[in-house]
């Protein structure tokens, strides 16, 4: 506007001074301007993508394709055209990406007219996570300079990374049985199927419990005494509050964190308990914004971005799969702990008094921490004062950091583990299932 808006002012003064060719001169630049803006419109108008994912779920490791199908749909050519398929920043700040890319994503292509282009590239997973592909953004223009347009062709796509599961030592998944005799501290029910002695008949034992043969034998009442069931399962906390993460450990502790309770929850799953999950993260689909998503109002590939996926959320309150046993079971906690994210939210102080009420009280309940303050050691000595099982993974390397970590936890008389490195995860994980 400012170049048609000069044109007509220099117009309007040859025409007052006589200046013929001055006069033509604007009359030429205001038709270059008029065409230009018209072909620039015309060319960022006709086109339009469709983008294919071979797989929007992964695990850790594993390579997706990504093919995007452009069209010029009118019969003008395009004389450049800049692409790009918009992936988020904290997927490729890591000097290890959390995506590596092969292939192209970023291109200046020219089209005939009704033509056709396919842009591929191929994405590595080397972190699990939820990653937004896209939104694909093309800017053109006239050759002179004078207009850029902006379209956003494609809506994102999005990417499931799944976290890395560790089989757990001493595990064998064919007889779904930890290896060897496991003896139970936490003799929470009973099991009436299996007799393990008889004793005196006390007041208030039902008639169900009199062992019948004993007391003929006597003379006097006894009763059944009942092997001690196990531990039915485990109920999962993470804390993924950020201020319990070092930022200059990150993102190795955390990611421990979340393949250590990954770990746990498989082994469980493939001995048929009950298995559930809460953490005071946040989860990453809280962050996609589909209000208002419009193709014609992205003037930029800043709105672009924005208009995908927010990088905060306000979210007070737990992420949980409630605690159950299901053929999907395992699948929910995998999809839970690959989206989410670490948070300033809820502390896992206030993460325990949440899910309290939710918490079955057959099953132990596994802390994963890198942080202990007061108020999480006092939260987890009133869950083991409530009748609960509770044991604490201590996600630290450090002997001096673990020592003053666990000390808090083992006044309150919480049985506490060391999570030193990824190494360590079969055993400690396994310490805990066999607790």
């Amino acid at each position: 506007m400012r170049w048609l808006v000069g044109a007509a002012m220099l117009l309007v003064v040859a025409a007052l001074l006589g200046l013929g060719l001055l006069a033509y001169a604007m009359y030429a630049l205001i038709g270059v301007i008029a065409l230009s803006r018209v072909l620039a419109n015309l060319w960022s108008r006709e086109l339009s993508a469709t983008r294919e994912m071979s797989r929007d779920q992964v695990k850790i490791g594993e390579t997706i394709a990504i093919v995007t199908v452009l069209e010029n749909k009118s019969w003008f050519p395009v004389p450049w055209l800049l692409l790009e398929d918009l992936l988020p920043r904290r997927a490729l700040m890591f000097d290890t990406p959390n995506l590596q890319i092969t292939g192209r994503r970023l291109q200046l292509v020219s089209f005939r007219g009704r033509g056709r282009k396919t842009l591929l590239y191929q994405l590595k997973c080397n972190r699990r996570g939820y990653y937004q592909i896209g939104p694909l953004v093309a800017e053109t223009g006239d050759v002179f300079g004078l207009y850029r347009r902006y379209r956003v062709l494609t809506a994102p796509h999005f990417l499931l990374a799944l976290p890395e599961v560790v089989p757990l030592a001493g595990f064998d998944v064919a007889s779904r049985r930890p290896l060897g005799e496991v003896r139970m501290t936490h003799r929470l029910f009973e099991d009436p199927t299996r007799i393990a002695g008889v004793r005196a008949y006390q007041a208030g034992d039902p008639l169900n419990r009199i062992h019948w043969g004993a007391t003929a034998r006597t003379a006097t009442l006894h009763s059944k005494i009942y092997e001690p069931s196990t531990v039915a399962g485990v109920t999962i906390l993470l804390d993924f509050h950020e201020q319990s993460y070092d930022p200059k450990h990150e993102p190795v502790r955390s990611e421990l964190a979340v393949t250590a309770a990954a770990s746990i929850a498989d082994a469980v799953c493939e001995m048929g308990q009950q298995v559930g999950l809460a953490t005071n993260g946040r989860d990453a689909a809280d962050r996609i914004r589909t209000e208002g998503w419009s193709h014609d109002q992205l003037r930029s590939r800043e709105l672009a971005q924005a208009a995908g996926m927010r990088d905060r959320s306000d979210r007070l309150r737990p992420v949980v799969v409630p605690t159950g046993r299901s053929n999907t079971q395992l699948q929910q906690i995998l999809r839970t702990l690959a989206r989410v994210e670490k948070t300033d939210g809820l502390t896992f102080s206030q993460l325990v008094f949440e899910v309290t009420s939710r918490l079955p009280r057959s099953a132990t309940v596994i802390a994963i921490l890198s942080h202990v303050t007061p108020a999480t050691a006092i939260a987890l000595g009133t869950l083991r004062r409530r009748g609960f099982a509770v044991t604490a993974i201590v996600n630290t390397f450090n002997e001096y950091d673990y020592a003053q970590i666990a000390g808090p936890l083992i006044a309150e008389q919480i049985d506490v583990r060391q999570l030193r490195d990824r190494a360590a995860i079969p055993q400690v994980c396994l310490k805990c299932l066999l607790r």
